[in-house]
């Protein structure tokens, strides 16, 4: 009888500590190295970019044949400093990089602290040997340009655009004044000039530097805002964008209104400017606001291609450097995003959330495409997710960021061929823990709305099955985002990839929603009308994202969470202030909260529909909505954010602390909106969790 007690006894505690060795950590989830600035360069095959090792960011390097990655900098602190802009010269021989900011804020350039350091960083250019050496600071300053000649390098300080040698054997100086705030330059292709577009808050210009002798030569000046200057590859001319100048009469603010762009030439020789190709006078044909924007470029045989939304979605057209008829070059229901152009001008390599499974719309994708010729082919395809295709300077293989549902985004290569096989070359670099954890698969979903239109989304169920789960609804950013069927390629919705395979390991259905106003469903799906602070028609989506929870057999209805930053946070909000008969509970990282606040009362022409913007934001803010707040709650935000002001949740907090409701706060000093320390993002996400245990779990009848 003893003998047998004391078998049992010991099952029981190997089988308790088995148990608890596969239980998911947030230390493990969040421990993936994740890539970013992915480049090619030179004639080769050598490729560069930055890794963040749980805050510890580095810059490494690969090449051809074997695309072994090698570590050049030796940065081993967690201390919030970005890494960004990484350049290879064209003769293979120097990596540059920028160290410090925070670029996704809305100032880019300013330099961050979220390690609270007594001495405040800077914002520098660096280069590095390829093959390895000490690093050289070239100066304060941001978005570098090697110049053709590998000599030489630009970059922008406080609006002048500035140079230096590229080995630092002399100090940088101003290339040259001009007014305004001068950035975007870019090399002619023999480096003997420098195009520029020179900022000047209401209008943009194009100049071209010549020499310091010579006057700065105004593309085709005009009343306008102009952008995007691109080189043709002989040099004698250079194409752009021109978009509306910032004026006229006061306009109404409630009301979506098209906005219109053209592509220009204009001859360096004779400044001879010619208007090639127009936008349709449409919202779809307006300016596009995916990732790249115009992605403009001059490509062989005299061809233009951009990218254009104005048949519903974001697409690629190809026209003659001379004008006339404008050909699609991707055609079909869906996205093309992460747009590159081969060193040879021949191709457009892209990734698009298409393929031949029908749940492909929630991945990406690698596609290639001729610059003049509509026959787009399959690079990748299955149920991965491909993106940030570079092609290497010798033009033999493609260099990108892959992930799946199991596998962390690492860098990936194959060859520049269809169906050619893909070699994952940072594998190594996850560590063994993460490799061998069992993560959920998402599973793609849909549902009807409020007002009947689809909304999307990916839902993550346990594998323990319990008669009602309690639900949590995640919201993402941007708002111009789309959540992925598995780890994403960008790195605050990596994060909360694995802070949602987290939660769905404690017990919680977790359902990701792609409401309106995110991209990958197409124009209408993108811009929808009377959306964020002049009407929130996008919450509808998110209330019937809760409803939809509610209605399934596994989840417990009483318990629905609900959370999300920067844009999610603002809905977040709205859905707790609004449905707290559907949301349990929420967390609310950094959040807008008051729209009211943004609203221009003092403008000497006020807008004709003043009164009815200052009702729909005031309907819109979550502020307006304390009185129906009842959930428990958590406010999270960092104080140096360059998105969303720190004073938005302070202003929510304060109202909330007259509310006899159940209210948390976390506040991070001098951290960002994008948590540029690991420690910082591992904090947020074991506080949303701890949360959510506390709030839905535990006090479960």
């Amino acid at each position: 009888m003893h003998l047998k007690k004391n078998i049992l006894g010991c099952l029981f505690v190997i089988g308790y500590f088995f148990c608890k060795s596969q239980e998911l950590s947030l230390e493990t989830l969040t421990s993936y190295p994740f890539p970013s600035s992915l480049v090619t360069g030179g004639t080769g095959s050598k490729i560069g970019l930055a890794i963040n090792e749980q805050g510890k960011r580095n810059i490494w390097v690969a090449e051809g044949p074997t695309f072994e990655l090698r570590r050049l900098t030796n940065f081993l602190a967690d201390d919030g400093q970005e890494l960004s802009g990484l350049k290879i010269s064209n003769d293979g021989r120097w990596v540059v990089y920028v160290k410090g900011g925070d670029h996704g804020a809305f100032d880019e350039s300013e330099p961050r602290n979220p390690s609270s350091l007594p001495i405040k960083p800077k914002v520098e250019v660096w280069s590095i040997p390829f093959e390895g050496g000490n690093p050289i600071c070239l100066g304060e300053g941001d978005y570098p340009v090697i110049a053709p000649n590998s000599k030489e390098v630009l970059f922008e300080q406080d609006g002048q655009l500035w140079t230096v040698p590229i080995n630092g054997g002399q100090e940088a100086k101003p290339l040259f004044f001009a007014r305004g705030k001068n950035g975007g330059a870019q090399f002619s292709p023999d480096g003997s000039k420098v195009v520029f577009v020179s900022d000047r808050d209401d209008h943009s210009l194009i100049g071209v530097f010549h020499d310091i002798k010579t006057p700065i030569q105004w593309l085709a000046p005009d009343f306008s805002r102009d952008l995007s200057p691109r080189w043709a590859p002989d040099g004698t001319a250079v194409v752009f964008v021109r978009t509306a100048a910032i004026g006229g009469a006061s306009d109404s603010l409630t009301v979506q209104k098209a906005r219109p762009w053209t592509i220009w030439r204009c001859d360096l020789d004779d400044g001879r400017s010619t208007k090639i190709w127009s936008s349709p006078h449409s919202l779809s044909g307006s300016v596009p606001t995916t990732d790249g924007g115009f992605n403009l470029h001059w490509a062989d045989k005299e061809r233009i291609v951009f990218l254009s939304y104005h048949d519903g979605w974001p697409h690629l057209y190809s026209i003659s450097s001379a004008g006339g008829e404008a050909s699609l070059l991707t055609p079909g229901n869906f996205m093309v995003e992460h747009v590159h152009l081969s060193a040879d001008r021949k191709w457009l390599l892209f990734s698009a959330n298409t393929g031949e499974n029908n749940d492909d719309i929630d991945r990406r994708h690698l596609y290639r495409v001729s610059v003049s010729h509509s026959q787009m082919e399959a690079l990748t395809k299955g149920t991965g997710i491909e993106a940030f295709p570079q092609l290497t300077g010798d033009g033999g293989h493609v260099v990108f960021v892959k992930s799946t549902e199991q596998l962390a985004p690492i860098p990936a290569v194959m060859p520049f061929q269809v169906n050619a096989s893909v070699k994952l070359i940072g594998e190594k670099l996850i560590p063994q823990s993460l490799r061998d954890a069992s993560l959920i698969k998402p599973r793609s979903v849909s549902w009807k709305s409020i007002d009947g239109k689809t909304v999307y989304g990916q839902l993550f169920e346990p594998k323990n099955k319990v008669k009602r789960h309690p639900a949590i609804l995640f919201i993402h950013g941007g708002p111009q985002r789309q959540m992925l069927a598995g780890w994403h390629y960008g790195d605050y919705y990596a994060n909360t990839y694995a802070l949602n395979q987290y939660l769905v390991s404690k017990g919680f259905v977790v359902l990701a929603v792609n409401y309106r106003l995110g991209i990958g469903y197409g124009f209408e799906f993108h811009k929808p009308a009377n959306a964020g602070r002049f009407g929130a028609s996008e919450y509808q989506d998110i209330q019937s994202a809760g409803e939809w929870l509610a209605k399934r057999k596994d989840v417990d209805a009483q318990r629905i969470g609900v959370y999300g930053g920067s844009y999610g946070g603002y809905l977040t909000a709205l859905a707790l202030g609004k449905n707290a008969d559907l949301f349990a509970a929420g967390v609310d990282i950094h959040g807008v909260h008051n729209y009211m606040e943004r609203i221009n009362l003092r403008a000497t022409e006020p807008a004709p529909d003043l009164d009815l913007a200052m009702q729909l934001t005031k309907e819109s803010s979550p502020v307006s909505w304390v009185d129906h707040w009842k959930s428990p709650t958590l406010i999270i935000h960092g104080d140096d954010d360059g998105n969303v002001d720190f004073h938005q949740s302070i202003d929510l907090i304060e109202r909330l602390k007259r509310k006899s409701i159940h209210l948390e706060t976390i506040m991070i000093p001098d951290e960002t909106h994008h948590w540029m320390r690991y420690h910082n993002q591992l904090k947020v996400d074991r506080a949303v969790a701890d949360f959510f245990e506390k709030t839905l779990i535990k006090t479960e009848k």
